[in-house]
Parts: structure tokens; sequence; C-alpha cells
């Protein structure tokens, strides 16, 4: 694993006790919000690996729903978070998942709230830091280091230069770019992370592009609720 800067190895700024089970939980919490788009009503929350085992003991169902709430890592409310959760009608469910984890601090998540619905799979990798590797039913791997804008699309001939032709006339770099389809002209979804941040109108650009059905945008760097 390659680390950018000091901070990747130390971890960020956070409520203990762990950088793994607590800074990373919280911030996989997050991207599975901003997946999501709204409150979660209900959350089903699946550990595997050293997360199973340890999850209680080192406050990662805590940090899970901290992120879920779009919690920072250093907020003080995180060890209030499962009642703060409750008082604003999130249902959250925790439990051990069966079977051989990607990663040893792996989860998997289930968000619903009203019509919406998303699943995200993710690790927590050391010092903080985090790897999604699946979204709403899709093999896309992202880091969520810098802005990550997620676009549910159909497959089709010229979505991706239509989407990065956007992107380039908003002078917006991207640094890396994840695409999964589940078929041949099938649904498909990508994933851009960029130097900077969209803004809403771009990001209303890339929803009316032909083929787009949705888009979740995430930026873990801004946005933490107050």
């Amino acid at each position: 694993m390659r680390f950018k800067d000091v901070f990747s190895i130390i971890g960020p700024s956070m409520i203990g006790p762990s950088s793994s089970h607590t800074a990373g939980a919280v911030r996989l919490g997050r991207v599975a919000r901003e997946l999501l788009g709204a409150m979660p009503k209900e959350a089903d929350i699946v550990f595997y690996g050293s997360f199973a085992a340890t999850y209680a003991g080192h406050g990662t169902d805590v940090a899970v729903v901290a992120g879920l709430l779009r919690f920072g890592t250093d907020d003080a409310r995180i060890p209030d978070s499962l009642r703060l959760a409750a008082e604003a009608g999130m249902k959250v469910t925790f439990r051990a998942g069966a079977g051989a984890a990607v990663h040893p601090n792996t989860l998997s998540v289930e968000l619903r709230s009203d019509d919406r619905f998303c699943r995200m799979t993710g690790c927590s990798i050391g010092g903080g830091n985090i790897e999604v590797i699946e979204a709403s039913g899709f093999d896309l791997r992202f880091t969520a280091d810098y802005p990550t804008t997620i676009v549910f699309h159909g497959d089709r001939t010229g979505v991706l230069a239509d989407i990065t032709r956007l992107l380039s006339g908003a002078n917006v770099n991207i640094g890396y770019m994840d695409v999964d389809r589940k078929g041949r002209l099938g649904e498909a979804a990508t994933a851009v992370e960029t130097d900077g941040g969209l803004s809403d109108d771009l990001l209303e650009e890339i929803r009316r592009l032909p083929g787009v059905t949705g888009i979740s945008y995430i930026d873990l760097n801004g946005g933490a609720e107050a």
C-alpha cells in the first residue's frame, strides 16, 4: 500500500480508540450515507473478519453509525451516535457475516429511506484510510480520498466521453476512474475521483446527460454535519 503523506500513517484527527476500527469506520459510514443521498431510515450493517470479532469492543458499530449521521472523524458526538440515530428515527441492526473477508476490516451496509436503497462494501485499510469495493451492486473501487462522483448509466457508446467532456470543460482534472457494467448494453456505473470538487451546476449537467439514470457525489473533506 502506498502512503500519500505522514497523516496516512498516523491517521486523521479522530475520536479513538483506533484509526482502523473507528476513523476508517466513520468514513465508510459517510460514504454509504452519500451514496444513499438521504438520512437512512433503516441501516443493516454486517461486519467481516477482524471487524466481526471486535466491532462492539472497539466501537466500530458506533463509528459506522456516526458516519451515517454525517459526522466527521473528530466529532465529539461519535460516542453518542447510536442514541442520536435512534432519536433521528434510524433503525440500525448489526451482525457478523460468515465467510472469508476481502480484508480483515471489512463491512457491508444496506440503507433504506422511503424509495431510496443502496448497498456498499468497503474496507478500513489502516491510518483511517478506506477502500470501497462495491457500490449499489457494481464492482467499483475507490478511496474517497478525493471528491468522488458515482454516475449510474446505461452501457452505451459515448457516455464516458460525455462525462469527461463536461469535467474538462469545467477545468476539473480526473485523478482516477473505474467502470463496471452488469452486461453488454445493460446497466453500468462509473466512479470518478477528481482533484477538485464539483459544483451543483456541474453535477446537474452530468445528471442530465443522455443515458444517465442517477448520480451520487461524495466529498469527505467537507459537508460533515455541524
